[in-house]
């Protein structure tokens, strides 16, 4: 069967919970299926699903593309809000690549307010980005939503901040799927890729695997925001956000086809699988009385912790939680 000439990159799976629908193994059977000679997973600040995900595309023949979609403040870049997240598609090309996405990932999670959704700021990109193919993350992307709000000079420097941290290996991304912010922005995107020679590329950002599922997708987005889908202020699913198969994206971008011929180069120099490890645990060597005590000694000093808060109680009262 001949290869189709398109390659997804970026595919939401079931590890971006309540958002992503589709097990990382299903997508590795639904690209053999398509005939796409690779795809990406692309979860939202998360590698969770990588690991399945590598070995059901290694038993598919299908080349697993390694990504995340990481969480950005827009800290230092002048005319926008410090407090505006947005999003990268970070694709490993190498195992350089996949231990720095592992770092900004891990970094997303931990180095951020609370009150925030996980992210990085552009300078904790500084140092890290080496092996790292960037695109500029469509319509949840900086450079689209400056674009779209019509803040072109801001739009400009994020572009050369971008440039600066992934040197020929920053693409513009496109999507054609509906989005008001894509499509405000797609012509100032366009003028901004041919005059700064950066390459252009087309995605159709997916969270189900078929045109179908969009009903029980939209269901979904329902229970993660404790809304009902008779509400009319809630978020709703895009009926076009399942993976389009090569045709459909052919059409889509047929005044644009190097957008398309992209994604099979960029597939081209990622040559990156996740090496399989076992889990990193506390080894006791099998000792199970070993195993038993640790537990029991690490109980014991968690409930003196808890303990400690009731100086009052008698011995016999608090001999009863032993």
């Amino acid at each position: 069967m001949p290869f189709a000439p398109f390659v997804p990159l970026r595919v939401l799976s079931s590890f971006s919970m309540l958002e992503g629908a589709i097990d990382p193994k299903d997508i590795a059977k639904l690209a053999k299926e398509r005939g796409f000679p690779a795809i990406a997973i692309c979860d939202r600040n998360g590698l969770y699903g990588v690991m399945p995900f590598a070995a059901a595309c290694k038993a598919e023949g299908v080349q697993p593309i390694i990504g995340a979609l990481l969480g950005v403040a827009r800290e230092g870049v002048a005319g926008s809000d410090a407090r505006s997240i947005d999003y990268l598609a970070l694709l490993a090309q190498d195992d350089e690549g996949y231990g720095n996405l592992c770092h900004l990932v891990s970094q997303a999670h931990l180095d951020r307010p609370l009150e925030l959704d996980p992210h990085v700021t552009l300078a904790d990109l500084e140092g890290h980005t080496g092996g790292l193919i960037a695109l500029t993350g469509a319509g949840e992307g900086g450079l689209t939503r400056l674009l779209a709000d019509g803040q072109a000079e801001a739009a400009a420097r994020l572009a050369t901040q971008l440039e600066a941290l992934f040197p020929q290996r920053l693409y513009i991304e496109l999507a054609r799927h509906g989005d008001p912010v894509c499509e405000r922005a797609e012509g100032a995107l366009i003028d901004l890729a041919y005059a700064r020679d950066l390459p252009l590329v087309a995605t159709n950002p997916a969270n189900f695997a078929e045109p179908h599922m969009h009903k029980a997708h939209d269901a979904m987005l329902c229970i993660a925001h404790s809304s009902q889908i008779e509400a009319e202020d809630r978020p709703r699913s895009n009926p076009q956000a399942f993976v389009k198969s090569a045709s459909m994206m052919d059409e889509a971008f047929a005044d644009l086809p190097e957008a398309t011929a992209n994604t099979l180069v960029i597939a081209q120099r990622c040559a990156f699988a996740p090496p399989y490890r076992k889990p990193i645990l506390p080894s006791l060597a099998g000792d199970l009385s070993g195993e038993a005590r640790a537990l029991a000694e690490d109980s014991r000093k968690g409930l003196e912790a808890r303990l400690a808060a009731y100086p009052d109680l008698l011995p016999e009262d608090r001999q009863v939680y032993f």
